[in-house]
């Protein structure tokens, strides 16, 4: 399995920190090198300095006065040489020693940093190997991704595609019932129009019958069906003067008659208690009755002489038709024709 960007990322500072320890190896093992020779100048620089010293200890052994101060001094001296000879061989040996720990030092340095270095390039190899992995596994993704975003803007297409194919039907229904919404209106409005001007014409026939119906009825209201007949109207006269002599007749009996019941009535002989008052009382109310209808038509009578003389008698007051000549000479005076009188 490849490892990813990251791993070989945090794989690199971990070589790193493992390759630090064999650099800090390195520093010291060049260390001890440079002291191991900084210790060899010293033993060379004291080997300069012992003949140096010898021939300073002859000089001082040759001003010596006495011979017993010259061995003192030759032994001295003597001493003196084996002891700087031993602290050469000491500083030699010190100086070897030393040059053979750097050395070893730093063959020990060189394989640690060989080691760290293969360790380093195998570090390396493994953290390219990771990354190209990484790589790899990141331009997969991306493919990936694309494919999927590819993908899923080919569904979105689609799917708005059909959501715009499916407002594009809703629009043309929309269109196609408001085309006939609009269509069904003007058929109603037309219709409407139609039965408006045909009623407007069955109210203008209506207004025209009801005009000559009116025109009719003025006609008639105003018709004088027998003025032509000066004869007949001549025998109406007549026979309504003759009525009204009658009439005028019977209401002088009648007044007559009303007049002596009430004086009865003020007699001292009159008795209210046996009775008799009753009938008198119910006589005297129905003469006075025949009375009043004797007196109205005695005014009908002169209201049919003054149609008489205009000529519009024998016209029927409700229906304004003209009224049988028989009904007229039979019937003295009447103002309504036979049917109307039926109907009530």
């Amino acid at each position: 399995m490849t490892a990813s960007p990251v791993n070989s990322k945090k794989a690199a500072p971990k070589a790193a920190k493992k390759a630090t320890p064999a650099k800090k190896t390195a520093a010291s093992a060049k260390k001890t090198a440079a002291s191991a020779k900084k210790t060899a100048a010293s033993a060379t620089s004291a080997k300069k300095v012992a003949p140096m010293k010898k021939s300073t200890a002859v000089a001082k052994k040759a001003d010596a006065t006495t011979p017993t101060t010259a061995k003192a001094k030759a032994a001295a001296a003597k001493a003196q040489r084996e002891r700087e000879t031993k602290a050469a061989a000491a500083a030699a040996a010190k100086a070897k020693a030393a040059k053979a720990k750097a050395a070893a030092a730093a063959k020990v340095q060189r394989e640690r940093e060989a080691r760290a270095a293969a360790k380093e390039r195998e570090a390396k190899a493994k953290a390219a190997a990771k990354e190209r992995e990484a790589k790899a596994k990141a331009a997969a993704k991306e493919r990936e991704a694309k494919a999927k975003a590819a993908a899923k803007e080919h569904e979105l297409q689609r799917k708005a595609r059909e959501r715009a194919a499916i407002e594009a039907k809703k629009l043309r229904e929309i269109e196609v019932k408001r085309k006939a919404i609009e269509a069904e209106r003007q058929r109603k409005q037309r219709e409407i129009e139609r039965r408006n001007h045909e009623e407007l014409k069955r109210q203008e026939r209506r207004d025209l019958e009801e005009r000559k119906r009116q025109e009719a009825l003025e006609r008639k209201m105003h018709s004088k069906p027998y003025a032509d007949d000066s004869t007949f109207m001549a025998e109406l006269r007549d026979l309504l003067l003759v009525a009204q002599t009658v009439t005028a007749e019977q209401i002088a009996v009648l007044e007559s008659t009303v007049n002596d019941l009430l004086e009865g009535r003020e007699r001292p002989e009159y008795d209210e208690e046996d009775g008799s008052s009753a009938g008198s009382d119910y006589d005297r109310d129905q003469l006075k009755m025949q009375l009043d209808n004797e007196r109205l038509k005695v005014e009908l009578i002169e209201v049919a002489l003054t149609r008489v003389d205009d000529g519009s008698y024998g016209r029927c007051d409700s229906c304004f038709e003209p009224i049988a000549k028989d009904r007229l000479r039979a019937q003295v005076p009447v103002f309504t024709c036979v049917t109307c009188r039926a109907n009530g």
